[in-house]
């Protein structure tokens, strides 16, 4: 009971979120999944202004945009003068992992391309992910074809925050899975173990990289392992990176962190505020 009655609080204080600023739909590529929506930050905030681009979670299979982002972001970032972009992407099984990551930097780059009329700063962006959209930042942030094959390369990136992941080393979570995720994990990686190292962000993190990394997470054991793992082999190839832990187990911790990212009131905010404010310089 005192379970439900927590969850009825945050998704009361969820219903709460600030409005923020209108959003405008841009296509990047000719997919009608290929879409997402760009939040200019506040008004009277100098421009061009950085931006977080956001990518949803969902198990590589479903999710959205609409769906799979959580209230506070686009009203807490552009409320702190901050461009905010979340996107949609191909799922799984109509297109592969790899598919899914070369989306994730097509959307960068045409919000590169369309920098100017946007007034973003295209010198400060940071991909930021949840769950499935987690492992696809960071294989985008750690394996460099996918920006390359968009036109682009590390050097157009300030920063990945991936949000409580547990896919970075692929083989590895693939033989600690439950029955519950299992299917799942076949679904999206196969059963070639070469194709699951390939699609393994910690096994990518030898130099170069994006230039700095935040991994949040909660207190799930294979996330905790996972993000663990993942900051190791980043600091070991001289990448600068943050790793936070926050309260939360299982499935609800997981969708939680997501929801109430934003909410100035939630332990994780202030520590993504302090964060982006040290990249992007304000």
């Amino acid at each position: 009971m005192k379970r439900m009655a927590k969850r009825a609080a945050e998704q009361d204080k969820a219903s709460k979120a600030p409005p923020a600023p209108a959003a405008q739909p841009l296509a990047y590529g000719g997919d009608s999944m290929q879409v997402m929506d760009f939040t200019p930050p506040k008004a009277g905030t100098p421009l061009p202004s950085p931006l977080v681009v956001f990518v949803h979670g969902g198990g590589w299979t479903q999710g959205n945009k609409d769906n799979a982002t959580g209230p506070w972001k686009a009203p807490h970032l552009t409320g702190l003068g901050y461009g905010f972009a979340n996107i949609n992407y191909r799922l799984v099984p109509r297109v592969t992992v790899e598919d899914q990551a070369a989306d994730v930097a097509a959307a960068l780059a045409e919000l590169i391309r369309q920098a100017d009329r946007l007034g973003i700063d295209r010198r400060r962006i940071v991909l930021m992910g949840h769950s499935a959209g987690a492992h696809l930042v960071a294989l985008v942030g750690t394996d460099e074809r996918y920006l390359r094959a968009a036109g682009l390369s590390f050097a157009d990136l300030a920063g990945v925050v991936p949000i409580d992941g547990a896919a970075y080393d692929v083989p590895r979570q693939m033989a600690d899975a439950g029955r519950f995720m299992a299917d799942r994990y076949r679904q999206a990686f196969g059963t070639d173990r070469a194709r699951q190292e390939a699609l393994s962000p910690t096994l990518h993190a030898a130099a170069p990289n994006a230039p700095r990394f935040l991994l949040l997470h909660v207190q799930r054991e294979e996330g905790v392992a996972q993000s663990k793992a993942l900051a190791d082999a980043l600091r070991k190839a001289g990448t600068p990176v943050q790793i936070n832990g926050f309260e939360g187990t299982g499935l609800q911790g997981h969708a939680q962190i997501n929801r109430q990212l934003g909410d100035p009131d939630y332990p994780a905010t202030p520590v993504l505020d302090t964060w982006l404010k040290d990249v992007f310089g304000r």
